[in-house]
């Protein structure tokens, strides 16, 4: 697997650079490695920097593995989804994303499964602004706004996302599904995610559900004012790693849907009917004022690793691991000012968490509970802002995550 960096601003102007040359057009022995879109192209030129494609879907369909394809900025509004589903390989992966860091909106407001009634379904091949379901793809620094869910991938391997912002989209922002292995999720902002067609029951920040397949790793996410959950993992039978990642704001009804179904958690980590027992990890991450849990295990009885992880100010329980026979190890943990800090299960082991350590745990006992400078604008490499005094503790113990 490449370096999490793979695709920034500066590679994107070196690889064009490389394969256009200074004049912007491809040499005939190039021609076909890299793939220039822009709002003022044309599909039936050639795909230059110069002569650039019109549509993102036409060049998804002319790409091979090892190529690159180049999004110049501006909104490209979607009347048909764009549809992924040709595979790159382990040494020659497919390349998708922003053109020298301009800003590429993906919309998805004119397709008509955004707008499914509620009580309606919408159909599998019409679910994301972008569907995928290919393997050996890294797609980066695109904005996926008004799609029914924003990326959907379902059958997906070996891909890296990487500095994703799926916001106010019809369902989840983000899904991974179906038998899916081996796909990193770097810095994810996904926002404002809502459902009317069900009364926002399962629109999430990002969902990696109904599926299997080990090597997901989730790093560096923001998840925030989505409608049901931050990250939901119901379903999803084999381990996920979840880290450096925050939730928080999910869970209320900001648009006014009626009979209301949304859930509020921070971090949902199982769930079905039985749920699977699977091992997930969460680490050095954070919920705060979800409308529910900040964590929950919700049915899982697997064994949950929970570490270094703080909570606050969540209407329910920071860590809601209380699942009968549930074999979920906290370790390192802080709940501030939650409702209640933690509801534990009896096959439950807890150690070096606040709650272990005893005392009052509220605002005053941290350095500062205003989560500013982490929800602010990214570093330049994408990665989450520093916030070295947020939900740290005054007296030095070291519990809950550190930024």
């Amino acid at each position: 697997m490449r370096n999490t960096s793979i695709w920034t601003s500066a590679l994107v102007s070196a690889a064009l650079m490389t394969i256009l040359g200074p004049t912007g057009e491809a040499s005939a022995a190039t021609a076909a490695t890299t793939l220039v879109v822009a709002p003022t192209g044309n599909d039936s030129a050639a795909g230059t920097l110069t002569q650039p494609l019109r549509t993102i879907q036409r060049a998804v369909d002319l790409a091979k593995p090892g190529d690159t394809i180049a999004v110049r900025g501006g909104t490209y509004a979607l009347t048909d989804n764009i549809t992924i589903t040709t595979s790159g390989t382990a040494s020659q992966p497919i390349t998708l994303g922003a053109y020298q860091g301009e800003r590429v909106v993906v919309d998805g407001e004119q397709l008509p499964a955004s707008h499914t009634p509620v009580g309606g379904s919408i159909p599998r091949a019409e679910r994301g602004a972008i569907h995928q379901e290919a393997s050996y793809w890294r797609i980066s620094d695109l904005e996926i706004v008004n799609g029914p869910y924003g990326l959907y991938c379902d059958g997906c391997n070996n891909n890296v996302f990487a500095r994703l912002r799926t916001h106010d989209n019809y369902e989840s922002g983000f899904q991974l599904q179906g038998a899916s292995s081996n796909n990193q999720i770097l810095n994810l902002d996904s926002h404002g995610n809502r459902d009317p067609r069900k009364n926002g029951e399962s629109a999430d920040g990002l969902a990696i559900k109904e599926g299997s397949g080990t090597g997901n790793v989730v790093r560096g996410a923001r998840l925030w004012n989505n409608v049901d959950d931050g990250f939901d993992n119901w379903k999803f039978t084999s381990p996920i790693l979840v880290e450096n990642t925050v939730a928080y704001g999910n869970g209320f009804n900001r648009w006014g849907f009626p009979d209301f179904a949304g859930d509020g958690n921070g971090f949902k980590l199982g769930g079905g009917s039985p749920a699977p027992a699977v091992a997930h990890t969460l680490r050095n991450s954070a919920a705060f004022k979800n409308a529910a849990h900040g964590v929950t295990d919700n049915g899982n009885t697997g064994a949950l690793a929970l570490t270094r992880t703080s909570t606050y100010a969540n209407a329910g329980t920071g860590f809601d691991v209380d699942t009968s026979g549930g074999r979920a190890v906290l370790t390192g943990n802080l709940s501030v000012a939650d409702a209640r800090a933690v509801a534990l299960g009896s096959g439950t082991v807890s150690s070096g968490n606040s709650w272990n350590l005893g005392g009052t745990w509220n605002a005053a006992s941290v350095l500062s509970t205003d989560p500013a400078p982490l929800t602010g604008a990214r570093a330049s490499d994408g990665s989450l802002p520093s916030a070295p005094s947020f939900l740290v503790p005054r007296n030095g113990a070291g519990v809950g995550a550190r930024f």
